[in-house]
Formats: structure tokens, sequence, C-alpha cells
């Protein structure tokens, strides 16, 4: 029998569901189970092994465990030293995806034959931008993506081949072709949705990662060396966080069950692309507007801190008492990837007379800490996240908001596919962790 009001009918639904699929929160506590996979500390149950990549937020000293300054390591270097020992107009996109891909440095031949590799894998199968990407196109990027991914195994006759040697091969593809795949989806739908003109640019093989998606996107094909640069680094500071962050975490999951590469990675896209993971930079950017609204004066240090109270207490923005880009679920201290940032982000800001805007957010980077700890009594220490002045970069390189979760996606992907092929040649058990059923009887 057809509904005369099908919503209405979830709606009500919606109670059932409630009623039935609610679990009293004293259960958890009761039976040991850690929500999230987090203890009541907040550090993630152990689930895995990986050679990939550390994250460092504490050490023992003493024999106590005390917070440090947050250490992120690639392979077993520093992250800050890889982009250090990167020259000045160096662009490490492709040595760093190598290193965590292959687990070692890459020799200059290594890295030549790599980078030439990437180029050539640079493009998308005939007619594929018309007759995918632009048959629907969409304002979330992210679903243009995974929906394009999930067609390209379309076009691979080995698709479905797990072993390392293809699935290797069918990443590193992948990897290069991101960034067409999410600036080609952004301009279709800036064409079919905001009446916008059609661009097209197609990618130079002889230039970097992050030199071709400013080339693809920009109407004029120009950027600076400094821009570039910025963007660069960006790239290569959200590769990789770790194998328990909820995509890598996906990834690792859907790679156990025997699952091919391109059914992988769109399973660690739909991941991403939830608010509580990859949409944090455009949360920021929000807050960020409000706040402009509503100081008149960024120098003003007390203006600044009264209006940042009254998002602590609910009574601003979006009312939820959170400063976005402040604090990390591991980090305490700091977040090594905004420290090695911010230098990048002053010097773009000089770049485009931005200085007044950065003023506001380096008082608020001063201001948040203090504040979130006095008012909600946090001492273990509250410090800006990386998301803090990512959506400003993008911004002042005029990167649409719509893209911003795609840039991640192109950049985190190397990351993904390191620990695919970690999975494939380590694990020989499919993932699956227990339930405890707490259901009660009816027909016993």
């Amino acid at each position: 029998m057809a509904l005369d009001h099908p919503n209405e009918y979830f709606e009500a639904q919606e109670a059932v569901c409630r009623k039935n699929d609610s679990i009293a929160p004293r259960l958890y506590e009761e039976y040991g189970v850690n929500k999230g996979l987090r203890d009541e500390n907040g550090n993630g149950v152990l689930t895995g092994l990986t050679n990939i990549s550390k994250i460092v937020s504490s050490k023992i000293e003493n024999g106590r465990k005390t917070p440090c300054d947050g250490e992120l390591w690639y392979r077993g270097y520093r992250v800050d030293r890889l982009i250090g020992s990167l020259g000045s107009e160096e662009m490490g996109f492709e040595k760093i995806a190598y290193l965590l891909l292959m687990g070692e440095l890459p020799t200059q031949g290594d890295l030549a034959a790599f980078s030439a590799l990437m180029g050539e894998y640079r493009q998308l199968p005939a007619n594929f931008t018309r007759d995918v990407i632009m048959k629907a196109p969409s304002s979330d990027i992210m679903n243009s993506m995974t929906r394009s991914i999930l067609t390209l195994a379309s076009y691979d006759e080995t698709a479905a081949d797990t072993s390392v040697s293809n699935s290797l091969r069918q990443c590193v593809q992948l990897i290069s072709e991101f960034p067409l795949l999410a600036v080609y989806g952004y301009h279709a739908y800036n064409y079919s949705e905001k009446q916008e003109s059609m661009i097209i640019h197609r990618p130079d093989p002889a230039l970097s990662t992050a030199e071709n998606l400013l080339r693809m996107l920009r109407p004029d094909q120009k950027y600076t060396v400094t821009e570039a640069k910025v963007l660069d680094t960006a790239l290569i500071l959200h590769m990789e966080h770790g194998g328990g962050n909820n995509s890598t975490f996906t990834t690792r999951v859907v790679t156990s069950s025997g699952s091919d590469t391109y059914s992988t990675v769109a399973a660690a896209m739909s991941s991403l692309k939830g608010p509580k993971h990859g949409g944090a930079n455009i949360k920021v950017m929000e807050m960020m507007a409000d706040i402009r609204a509503h100081v008149s004066d960024y120098a003003d240090k007390e203006e600044i801190g009264a209006y940042l109270s009254k998002i602590i207490s609910k009574e601003a923005f979006d009312r939820k008492g959170l400063i976005y880009g402040m604090g990390h679920a591991v980090y305490s201290l700091s977040d090594p990837r905004e420290r090695i940032f911010k230098g990048y982000v002053e010097r773009l800001a000089a770049e485009k007379g931005r200085e007044r805007d950065l003023l506001l957010y380096q008082n608020i980077e001063e201001l948040a800490p203090k504040l979130i700890a006095e008012k909600r009594h946090i001492y273990k220490g509250v410090s800006p996240n990386v998301d803090f002045y990512s959506g400003f970069v993008y911004d002042m390189l005029g990167i649409p908001q719509e893209l911003y979760t795609a840039i991640f996606a192109i950049a985190r992907i190397v990351g993904w596919s390191a620990h695919r092929i970690e999975e494939l040649i380590c694990m020989d058990k499919i993932i699956r962790p227990a339930y405890m059923s707490v259901m009660e009887e009816k027909d016993g």
C-alpha cells in the first residue's frame, strides 16, 4: 500500500528505533567496553602494529608519563626534519609519498622514476570526465570522487587482483588521479549548479602534485612558488597520521576482508568525509567568519577574549561551546603539524597582504587555550591543531570550501595506500572485533 506521506512515517518510526536501540551508558562501564575504542583517558585501544608512522605526545620521565611537545614520524623520520631537508622551492610530495609507500627514502634515480610514473598516471580514461564526472555533478565533491573511484575499477582489467604488486600499482595510479577527480568534480559542479564557466585544464606531467592542483583549478593556470610550496607542505602534513584514525582504520578493516583497492579507497573516502573526521577545517572557517562579524579590532585581545568566552559558554556561534581548531585527541602541549605549518602560513599571508587576518588567528591561538583551561578546568594542555590554520591557507590560495575535505583526501590517500600494502603483507586474518549483546530475550 502506497503511503501519502512517507517522511512522516519514518519520522514516527525514529522514536521506535530510539526506544529499541538505546543502550544504557552504565553498561559500557559494567562490561568494560571502551566506546569508540577509546579508554576513559581518551587513549586508543591497541588494535594493531605498524611500521609506517608514529605519533608522540608524551614521554616517560622518572617512571611517570609526562606530556611533551608533539612529534610525528614517517617511516623512522621526524616530519619536521623531512620538510626542513627540502629546498626552499623544492616540492616534496612525491618524495615523501615514496617514503611512506616503500618504507625508505628514494635515491635521486628512484625519485625521478617514481615522479615520472606519477606524471604518466596523472590522466583519466578516454571520455571519463565527460561520461562520469560531468554526468552527475554534485556540491559534495567527496561523493563525486568516491563514485569516480568505484567507476575507475571498470577500466582496470585486473581490478580484483589483490596481489601486493598490483595493489601498489593501483594505489600509485589513484594517488596520481585524485587531484583530477577533485578539481574536475568541482568544475563540473561550478558549471552546472553555480552557472559559472566550465574549465578543464590538462595536468602537466612534469609538475608536482601541488603545482598541478593550482594549475588545474585556476582559469589562468598561474601560481607563485610560495603558493605551491605552502600547498605542498600542507599535503605532506596531511598524508599520514597513524593507523588509528577513522579512515585509515577503515582502510585496514576493508583490506583485511580481501576486498579490492578501489572498494577499499572508496570506503576510506566515505569515512573521511564525515564531519567528525575530515571536515574540521571548514568548521574553523565558519567560526572565524562569525568572530569577524562580532569583533571590530583584531589587535584588541580584550575584545577577542570576551567573544571567545561567549563561544565557550555556548552563548555564541553554534552554541556547542567549542573553539574549533583547538585541542586534539592525542596531542596536548602542541600539534607538530601546526608548529611546522605556521611558518609557511606567515609567509603566504605576507605575500597575499593578509597580515590583519593573520593577527586575528595569532591572538586567538594565544588566548583560546588559556580560556578553555580556565572555563573547562582542562589542565592537561590545549593547543591549536593543524586544522586551525589549514582553512585559512586554502582561503588565501583561492581554493573553494567545497574542495577542503577533498584536498585532505588527495594527501591522505598516500597513508591509506601504505597501510593497505602493510595489511596485505603482514595480516592473514579478517579484522573482526567483538560486540557483547545486551539484548532482552522476549520469547523464552
